[in-house]
């Protein structure tokens, strides 16, 4: 196994204001149920899968992994890691250097995983967590703007790290942040609009738990923008300055929101250019809701691909992506759902030219394609599995999260209980 960052290295607690505790919901409580894996199961899954490269030949890789059209190019365990329960990743590729980077998220902090050569992915360091609460497996979200990271993370009081991604060039090992928000203190998320250089941090403890807006045009200087708490507990949200077909709204700034609140499942929409007086929009309910989770739009901005976390188990459905049509921002239509021949819960969706790449946690990576998302369709294309136990409607393992966007063409996809996978989409 890799040398790696020891998980149990010291914190250090930074001195912060008490804040009230995180809003509960049927999400939370869901996640409650999962916890680290044991010594023993570690030690089996780690005999059963191999490290590094394997090609997917016959509907399998690394004699593991159920795939197709889809190679893995490398893979580094949650110890090579660091981390004790891994979740949210993003990525970045340093402008200087051209050098692509994955940042994943866990339990004890940041890490960043130079993948400059994807067949040798090599951890450079860990922002460690601002708290940190060794009894349970926390999660953390984070994006990057300007070369820089912006994290956040359920645990109280955690508020907004930034850190300087530039420093990779030459830092190696634990690393300090640059600066700290403390406006709020536990959050589930963040979106950050990098034509406007506004982060959205949604599902904290200010805002009713909706968008609470920083001006992060100064990345270290962070300072508070804005509030809509108009429609309750928002859970993601992509925030874009407008350049979809609705003309009405050409130009402005629009956010997207998976919003899952007190009264109902909704797809919201609001205008937030003026983040003193934020304009909801429209704000939709759908059948068969769960839990209303996340969703992108297509490069276009003419349609919204749109995940619940929890209708799969909740109504026994197949994994299912609902797609709507924006055409029309006061009055966005549901004009078809895609459900896949698997059973496993859908998490995170990022769309990038004619493909959406899906993180559905126990039957891992789903590549789509768009071509038909205009008559409510879309096909799989590829997958890679890499949770090979059971494609079960659970939380017991799988991927949290992937990121197509590198400047090498691969994917970096996150997982709870594996770590990180480099793959490679034929």
């Amino acid at each position: 196994m890799r040398a790696t960052l020891a998980a149990t290295a010291t914190i250090a607690l930074l001195a912060a204001t008490i804040v009230a505790a995180p809003l509960a919901s049927a999400h939370e409580q869901a996640y409650d149920q999962v916890s680290p894996p044991t010594m023993e199961q570690r030690q089996a899954e780690l005999t059963a899968a191999p490290d590094g490269q394997s090609k997917c030949v016959n509907g399998v890789a690394a004699d593991t992994y159920t795939c197709d059209g889809i190679d893995m190019l490398d893979h580094l365990w949650l110890e090579d890691l660091g981390l004790s329960f891994a979740n949210d990743m993003w990525g970045w590729t340093d402008p200087a250097t051209g050098t692509d980077y994955a940042i994943i998220g866990g339990t004890e902090g940041t890490v960043f995983v130079d993948i400059g050569d994807p067949t040798n992915a090599t951890v450079v360091g860990m922002l460690p967590a601002h708290v940190l609460d060794p009894n349970r497996p926390f999660w953390r979200d984070l994006k990057v703007f300007d070369d820089h990271v912006f994290v956040v993370s359920e645990q109280i009081p955690h508020g907004l790290q930034v850190f300087d991604l530039t420093r990779l060039r030459d830092e190696r090992g634990t690393f300090t942040e640059d600066a700290h928000y403390a406006e709020f203190g536990n959050a589930h998320n963040i979106n950050i609009n990098e034509d406007s250089g506004t982060a959205y941090v949604i599902g904290s403890n200010t805002c009713s738990g909706g968008l609470h807006m920083v001006d992060i045009s100064t990345p270290a200087s962070p300072s508070f923008a804005g509030c809509f708490a108009g429609h309750g507990y928002i859970h993601d949200t992509q925030c874009v300055n407008y350049a979809g077909p609705d003309a009405d709204y050409a130009g402005r700034e629009i956010c997207f929101n998976s919003n899952a609140a007190d009264d109902g499942n909704y797809v919201s929409i609001v205008d937030v250019t003026d983040k003193s007086a934020p304009v909801p929009v429209a704000r939709m309910p759908y059948a068969d809701s769960g839990y209303s989770h996340q969703g992108s739009l297509t490069p276009d901005q003419r349609y919204f691909l749109h995940g619940d976390e929890l209708d799969e188990l909740d109504h026994g459905i197949n994994t299912r992506t609902r797609i709507w049509d924006m055409n029309d921002l006061d009055d966005p239509r549901h004009i078809g759902s895609f459900d896949n021949d698997t059973t496993s819960i859908d998490h995170n969706i990022y769309t990038e030219r004619k493909l959406a790449y899906a993180s559905n946690y126990t039957s891992g990576l789903r590549i789509y394609h768009t071509g038909k998302v205009g008559r409510g369709e879309l096909k799989e294309v590829a997958h890679f599995d890499v949770y090979p136990e059971n494609d079960n409607a659970s939380f017991e393992g799988g991927t949290w999260s992937n990121y197509p966007y590198f400047k090498q063409d691969v994917v970096a996809v996150s997982t709870m209980d594996r770590g990180l996978f480099i793959l490679k989409h034929r």
